[in-house]
């Protein structure tokens, strides 16, 4: 896959990796108007996709609206040329860790995913101490942030008497179904 300088995307590897044709973008502005998160965007789906026409994919990956994305589709499926801009998006984020763009609270971003994906395909549901563990301990370890640590360690209490934290985390009966979940997503939906 080729891109134009080291830094910047060219639209054959954003195509590749999101499986979506950025020419098919007209900008009617669709997928903007459907955004729950548009107004808080700094550079709103439409523009991103231009920008990304244009061949300026550096802009693209600098922009916080990547890490702004919640994924809910809505751009996607407003879009009337089909052009799957939050697979455009998702593409985004995983070529801006790899090239290591990433700000220090985007890299936690990043962080929390990985450890909150690697407890689910371990046990096959959430086990919020091991997450917990997991996430803090990632950040402690690359940043050595003490206090990010213990920040939250204060609502723990709270949270038990809510009967909202569980000390022991369960696991799902038959954890090969997991397994194929996540080798299937791994390998793009192949069966």
């Amino acid at each position: 896959m080729e891109t134009t300088s080291g830094a910047e995307p060219a639209i054959p590897q954003v195509e590749s990796l999101s499986g979506t044709r950025l020419s098919e973008c007209y900008q009617c502005g669709k997928c903007t108007a459907g955004c729950p998160v548009a107004g808080r965007m700094d550079v709103p789906p439409t523009r991103l996709m231009r920008l990304l026409q244009l061949g300026d994919g550096d802009s693209a990956l600098r922009a916080n609206s990547i890490w702004q994305c919640v994924s809910c589709q809505t751009c996607t499926t407003r879009c009337p040329k089909r052009v799957d801009c939050a697979a455009v998006m998702d593409a985004l984020r995983q070529l801006a860790f790899e090239r290591g763009t990433l700000s220090p609270a985007e890299r936690r971003t990043v962080l929390f995913q990985k450890a909150f994906l690697d407890n689910i395909r371990r046990h096959g549901r959430l086990g919020e101490i091991e997450l917990i563990a997991a996430f803090k301990g990632a950040v402690f370890l690359r940043d050595r942030n003490l206090p990010f640590l213990f920040r939250d360690a204060t609502l723990a209490p709270q949270l038990a008497r809510r009967r909202k934290l569980h000390l022991v985390g369960e696991q799902v009966k038959d954890r090969g179904v997991v397994a194929r979940i996540f080798a299937r997503a791994v390998n793009g939906g192949a069966r």
